[in-house]
């Protein structure tokens, strides 16, 4: 699939009137088998992305240069639209037009700038909020940055656990003029917190992993959510398969017993793309 087709379809789900939980992906296999469970959108995440490139925690560490190189696997192994998460935009916003480039090249559907201070100051007790301004700048950037105008660019904030309903209410007014398609609410907990901030914004809104108060999908559809994430489970489940796994075996245990832990031969298929590859052998190796 067209990349731009791939953003299309991701625009689609923004303009549509449903709320869906997309998939959390980390390589190749995992954005395969997403796909074909039938998930509309794949995301990859920053601490994500960190835990599988360098085995690191979310304190960004991680390069511009590592993160694309991860997505641009990822978006060439399956076509599944992907948004990712760029964290602060890797610096100012000069910065954020090179962070768009690289990760527009790379094959993503959408990317998410956020406005915490990012990574931790010396010093620093606790991740802060961008000024406003500065913020603003840097999403006029992305948006201007962007060549491809299917592509989707969403302003993220954490406003909700840094200074409540009042300051959220207040960066969304002014980020929503920027020219950004979408908002990335992190931290929200409340219905009515949701509900102020479709109240203020006509643009259409995510959430991050939320608690069990804001499970509904029909009262988040209701309330312009569109996109709400489920958390990063994917990822910590094969970590801890590759660690049961390795233990079992370096405890004497007989890869002959693994059999039913271990993916089938049909998810292989799936996950390997078994079928394309015996084909294209069929037609160009023979």
């Amino acid at each position: 699939m067209l990349l731009s087709e791939r953003r299309k379809q991701y625009r689609r789900i923004l303009e549509g009137n449903v709320c869906i939980h997309p998939a959390s992906v980390f390589d190749a296999m995992s954005a395969r088998m997403a796909a074909s469970l039938g998930f509309e959108v794949g995301m990859f995440a920053g601490s994500i992305a960190s835990g599988t490139v360098l085995g690191a925690p979310d304190l960004v560490v991680l390069t511009l240069t590592e993160f694309a190189e991860q997505i641009r696997r990822i978006t060439r192994g399956s076509d599944l639209p992907l948004m990712v998460d760029a964290d602060h935009g890797y610096g100012n916003a000069l910065n954020v037009m090179r962070t768009v480039e690289e990760l527009e090249t790379s094959g993503v559907a959408a990317l998410t700038i956020e406005d915490t201070v990012l990574p931790m100051p010396f010093g620093g007790q606790d991740e802060g909020l961008v000024p406003v301004g500065e913020m603003v700048g840097k999403l006029r950037a992305a948006v201007a940055a962007r060549q491809d105008p299917s592509l989707v660019v969403i302003g993220r904030t954490g406003a909700l656990r840094r200074g409540g309903i009042a300051e959220a209410e207040k960066r969304l007014k002014v980020y929503q003029d920027t020219g950004i398609d979408a908002v990335f609410l992190a931290g929200a907990s409340r219905r009515e917190e949701v509900e102020a901030m479709h109240r203020v914004t006509r643009l259409p809104l995510m959430l991050g992993g939320a608690p069990p108060a804001l499970a509904d999908r029909t009262f988040l559809a209701a309330n312009g959510v569109r996109i709400a994430l489920q958390g990063h489970h994917p990822f910590y489940a094969a970590a801890k398969a590759v660690y049961d796994t390795l233990k079992y075996l370096r405890e004497g245990g007989a890869p002959a017993d693994l059999k039913d832990r271990v993916a089938s031969e049909e998810l292989l298929a799936i996950a390997l793309k078994q079928n394309d590859y015996k084909r294209r052998q069929g037609d160009f190796l023979r």
